[in-house]
């Protein structure tokens, strides 16, 4: 939430009712991108770090129906967080969209990954389609395609 904060404390630049209208959206977006990494990053985080980012879960017998819970939770988060990237400043929108795409391609990706190959590896995006994602957001970008 915070990093969403502080991120659209800078796109506003000091317009307090903008800040006001998207300050929901942008904790959303925050998290959501927050519990894709946490998602992704859970066998490092759990087993070297001793974290767990996801309160009720068992993370040592994560199963398909307490994967398929966090990612609905996820999901939830980037709705919300998508209604605030079409409000943002045209300046800030290109990036924000851009890693918006990532991270929910990410989510997609987790999502199909059965959950103990989640819990033994780490689940990334290939560069190739890092850049079609790239650019496929600014074509949306340009044309407004959103």
């Amino acid at each position: 939430d915070v990093v969403g904060l502080m991120c659209l404390r800078v796109f506003v630049k000091g317009d307090e009712d903008r800040y006001e209208a998207l300050k929901e959206s942008a904790m959303a977006l925050g998290s959501a991108f927050q519990k894709v990494n946490f998602l992704r990053d859970l066998k490092a985080d759990y087993e070297n770090l001793n974290r767990s980012y996801f309160p009720n879960t068992n993370l040592l017998e994560l199963d398909e129906i307490s994967k398929q819970r966090i990612v609905e939770e996820i999901k939830a988060d980037f709705k919300m967080g998508y209604d605030g990237i079409v409000q943002l400043p045209n300046e800030a929108k290109f990036g924000v969209y851009t890693a918006y795409k990532y991270y929910y391609k990410l989510l997609r990706k987790l999502q199909k990954t059965p959950s103990l190959e989640i819990k033994n590896a780490r689940i990334r995006v290939p560069n190739y389609q890092k850049f079609g994602l790239l650019a496929k957001s600014y074509v949306n970008y340009k044309l407004n395609l959103y």
